[in-house]
């Protein structure tokens, strides 16, 4: 496990990532098909076309199997290469999370969201997860809270 090929700033350790992922792979063949990833963003309510979801698979499925394995997976989870497309990037993940579109993450919106990802939490837990965040003291996370989470994660994955 000295392995740090899937560790991102999206996550804390590789089991972490391998829940997210498993969450994803339905049948638990190890591989997300593409009506598996279709599936979860149905499921997370993100709009998408066929062909939209088509190239996402196109652009994740490095080894053209047809299939998204976990190391391809965590790719997508690592920070870009590009500032503007990793903004873009984190921009679309705090948008999944801030399901009103209010520009604040509560810790209702972040349980229904891990919930639906099958990272079962109470409310309370996610109270205590945004507080950790929480510069303000609003009780939610803003878009500039959210980047500074991201960007301690990405430092302490680093160590």
């Amino acid at each position: 496990m000295g392995s740090t090929s899937t560790n991102s700033p999206l996550f804390q350790s590789k089991d972490e990532l391998q829940k997210v992922f498993n969450q994803f792979d339905a049948n638990q063949d190890g591989k997300i098909s593409l009506s598996e990833l279709g599936g979860v963003l149905k499921a997370m309510g993100s709009p998408y076309t066929e062909a939209e979801l088509e190239r996402v698979m196109e652009d994740v499925d490095t080894d053209r199997d047809g299939f998204i394995n976990l190391e391809e997976f965590s790719q997508i989870c690592k920070p870009s290469e590009s500032a503007d497309a990793a903004s873009s990037e984190l921009r679309d993940a705090f948008d999944l999370y801030d399901q009103n579109k209010n520009g604040l993450i509560s810790s209702g919106e972040l349980h229904l969201v891990l919930n639906r990802l099958g990272m079962h939490c109470s409310v309370e837990d996610c109270v205590r997860m945004i507080k950790t965040v929480d510069s303000d003291g609003d009780g939610c996370v803003d878009f500039v809270e959210f980047q500074k989470m991201m960007a301690n994660n990405a430092q302490n994955i680093g160590k």
